[in-house]
């Protein structure tokens, strides 16, 4: 029962950035937060190996420096670097680089249908939610938290650590 509820932790809660991102353009530290709890508390249930958590912590500092550096170029919002690096830390150095390989990958095609909406939605002539107003402005932002829990998504059921809580 604990196992499956770690387990799940990750999924769910990249779930929920990734809707949040979308509707409100915002990722709630609680989110980010939650990850970093949950991981402790699955590492320590999972026995995974002092030396392996270690690179795991410093994985996750890496990607959080890299993500405020995009976020102090005004190329990432905030949230999207905190979620960036609470992704890599569930992921760790073997499953990094594929991590940020797919967030590039899914980004790419999150961006192009964006811009397919913006151009080829008629939003003056449709009756939009507010969050779909939004997502149709020309320059706004890209709620990117998407691209980030699809990455995780993708990779999360390969790592050691999902293999370790699901074994």
């Amino acid at each position: 029962m604990i196992s499956t509820a770690l387990l799940m932790t990750f999924p769910v809660a990249m779930a929920f950035a990734a809707a949040n991102d979308l509707f409100t353009m915002r990722i709630p530290n609680k989110i980010s937060l939650a990850l970093l709890a949950a991981f402790a508390c699955a590492t320590a249930y999972a026995q995974l190996p002092l030396e392996q958590v270690l690179w795991h912590i410093g994985i996750g500092a890496a990607a959080l420096v890299v993500g405020f550096t995009l976020f102090a170029f005004n190329l990432f919002g905030g949230g999207d670097a905190k979620l960036l690096a609470a992704g890599a830390l569930w992921m760790g150095a073997d499953f990094v680089i594929p991590y940020i390989a797919y967030i590039t990958i899914f980004g790419g095609v999150l961006c192009a249908v964006i811009l397919a909406y913006r151009r080829f939605v008629p939003a003056q002539s449709l009756a939009l939610p507010g969050w779909a107003l939004r997502l149709h402005t020309n320059g706004g932002g890209v709620p990117y938290g998407i691209a980030i829990a699809a990455a995780g998504l993708a990779i999360y059921p390969s790592t050691p650590l999902f293999l370790a809580l699901n074994g």
